[in-house]
């Protein structure tokens, strides 16, 4: 079986990608999620030149045209927010639950390229993107019952075993509850005058 390139690449995309959350998480412990962020970008953009000087690319970047370095630019710039806000949620949630929600910039993408740059999906494409969404949502709900619940976490500290219902007063017979209630409700009501 002959695997198509762009498969191939994509695929590789997605397992880096599944690391960027994780080392992310570990990382900022301790850390502002922007500041983690930038730190990110600086590696990021150092790592990029480099490929780039080595594989002789960099040599190029005179000939990229307004409109494409405006694309690229802007590009950038909203891979820059997705960042803050993905680190960020890693920040304050576990990546088990935010990496799906992540991904469903892949729906949103797929809308964005019907609308803008008029890619045609067939019925088995949108069956696949309706499963993903589907499935982001899912694997986004928490956990029902921890095997195990760590001594001072959250959950712990949350959890409140549900006290059993309160005693029942013996039974008594129907017709004698009957004789107690009777006579009150034939009362006169106070301060009425007859």
């Amino acid at each position: 079986m002959r695997i198509e390139k762009w498969l191939l690449y994509a695929l590789l995309s997605a397992a880096s990608a599944a690391f960027v959350g994780i080392f992310g998480k570990i990382g900022m412990a301790d850390v502002d999620s922007n500041l983690a962020t930038a730190v990110r970008s600086v590696v990021m953009t150092v790592f990029l030149v480099g490929v780039c000087v080595a594989t002789g690319a960099w040599a190029k970047a005179g000939g990229i045209h307004a409109r494409p370095l405006t694309m690229i630019v802007l590009s950038g710039v909203a891979g820059a927010v997705s960042w803050l806000f993905y680190f960020r949620a890693i920040q304050l949630g576990p990546v088990s639950q935010v990496a799906p929600i992540d991904k469903l910039s892949m729906p949103f993408a797929v809308l964005l390229a019907v609308f803008i740059l008029g890619d045609r999906p067939g019925v088995w494409n949108w069956l696949g993107v309706l499963l993903i969404v589907v499935g982001g949502y899912l694997a986004s709900l928490p956990a029902r019952a921890p095997a195990a619940t760590p001594p001072g976490s959250a959950i712990e500290q949350t959890s409140t075993p549900i006290p059993p219902p309160p005693p029942q007063p013996p039974a008594t017979s129907r017709s004698s509850a009957t004789s107690e209630v009777q006579p009150e409700k034939l009362q006169p009501p106070q301060g009425s005058s007859s």
